[in-house]
């Protein structure tokens, strides 16, 4: 039994949001035998922006139910379900919310469509349910409304049991609550870490840590630990007393400080691996007829690399985007009218993962915006909240540390930087670290200074 469902909120900061309005359609694996759909007062501002995607505002909710009053309903139909959402994570965190606030422990197992989806049609170029069911020829109305995008999810998931005969992958895709499988002694561990991003330190009885770890949500990921059944992470539940954490902001950070943490204090239980992560690198060569041409080897500590990877395949994508962003096959295409391809390659490509002959000025132009080599610069970032930035600090390449700062505030002023600067400890990966970063990432700012 599946109760395929979807809500509306107010937006706002994580854990503090409240639903606006709710749809649930009751499916058999044959046919619709319930639904239910309702606006809700959630007794809080909506976001303005929220208004705009959803056209629901204040106004319209002030007589509608408030939650505590369709909650039986809610129970009722979705009793002995599993829950399906398209992105089933966030609306199923959200009415756990929303009962939690009436001390009702609502618990239900969970599928999630995205996920489905990725893994019964690899090839669909979006994932987000209007792109998604559009490609698929299903109809959808009155998107970003509870009961059109309910509806949608509906005959999104049929299409999905339909591809899915003999039920095993859907059946390894449905996911209990993750509390149900910890140990009660680490719930008031777990309730005390935030679901945001940064590191976390496990500490044994002694104060000892004995695992450094980083993660996108703090909370999740210690959970994953206290409930896996690995023999590393048994070791790390035996042990564990209490966990501390430090919030980051943004990846960079936490890539940074988790490195230079697990060098300084050296866990029992992280792995140091004597391999470099970023194992290929590239570099830029210059053939016998004077051209500059991109080239990925296996990193070479002693050579200054234009870019890290962790595998060939991942320089392949850099060097395509580069590529594309300069027109440069105009310009290969022009050189091939001098010489001919024979020739050119002959001239450099010696067991080389990749080689691209380019235009000399143009080729360089474009690798400029990765060079962080030059002078002092300032990778501008996220904050740990809303009105605040972060900045990781480097001077010739070398990562010297990260500061925080507000939104309403400059922060390329050297002595400003200075005064802020929490220092990092010189690591080897730092620079790799940080142009593999700037190669993956986006909504990050370069700035020199």
């Amino acid at each position: 039994m599946y109760a395929i469902l979807d809500i509306e909120t107010t937006g706002g900061q994580y854990n503090e949001e409240g639903i606006t309005e709710i749809a649930i359609y009751k499916y058999d694996g044959n046919q619709l035998i319930d639904q239910f759909q309702s606006l809700v007062n959630p007794q809080i501002e909506i976001q303005p922006f929220v208004v705009k995607l959803t056209g629901i505002n204040n106004a319209m909710l002030r007589l509608a139910p408030k939650f505590y009053e369709v909650a039986k309903r809610i129970i009722e139909i979705t009793e002995g379900c599993v829950i399906v959402a398209h992105n089933a994570e966030f609306d199923y965190r959200v009415i756990r919310n929303e009962f939690n606030r009436l001390g009702y422990d609502f618990m239900r197992e969970t599928l999630c469509t995205v996920e489905l989806s990725q893994k019964l049609l690899p090839e669909m170029p979006s994932y987000s349910l209007g792109k998604l069911v559009r490609s698929l020829g299903i109809p959808i109305t009155d998107r970003h409304r509870a009961g059109g995008d309910a509806m949608a999810t509906f005959k999104l998931f049929q299409l999905l049991l339909s591809k899915d005969q003999e039920k095993t992958i859907l059946k390894s895709m449905i996911k209990s609550d993750i509390k149900q499988g910890i140990n009660p002694k680490y719930l008031d561990i777990v309730d005390n870490l935030p679901p945001t991003i940064g590191i976390f330190y496990i500490h044994n009885q002694e104060g000892q840590i004995i695992y450094i770890g980083r993660s996108k949500n703090i909370k999740k990921k210690v959970l994953q630990h206290f409930t896996s059944d690995s023999s590393t992470n048994k070791k790390i539940q035996k042990e564990t007393f209490t966990v501390s954490f430090e919030k980051t902001g943004n990846e960079l950070v936490a890539l940074l400080k988790e490195a230079e943490e697990i060098a300084i204090n050296k866990p029992i239980y992280n792995r140091i691996s004597k391999k470099n992560i970023f194992a290929y690198s590239l570099y830029i060569k210059t053939n016998i007829d004077g051209y500059h041409y991109l080239s990925i080897d296996k990193t070479d500590g002693r050579k200054r690399n234009i870019m890290a990877f962790t595998s060939p395949t991942e320089g392949k994508k850099f060097i395509t985007k580069v590529m594309q962003n300069a027109e440069i096959p105009y310009f290969i295409d022009t050189i091939y009218e001098k010489k001919s391809k024979k020739q050119t390659f002959d001239s450099f490509s010696k067991d080389l993962t990749v080689d691209y002959i380019a235009y000399n000025a143009l080729l360089l132009y474009q690798l400029e915006y990765y060079n962080i080599d030059e002078g002092n610069l300032l990778v501008v970032d996220k904050g740990r909240k809303i009105d605040e930035k972060s900045a990781v600090v480097l001077e010739q390449g070398k990562v010297t540390g990260y500061c925080f700062f507000d939104l309403n505030y400059q922060v390329n002023a050297p002595e400003r930087i200075a005064a802020n600067l929490t220092p990092i400890a010189f690591n080897r990966n730092n620079r790799n670290i940080v142009l593999n970063y700037l190669n993956k990432k986006f909504g990050y700012k370069l700035i020199h200074f």
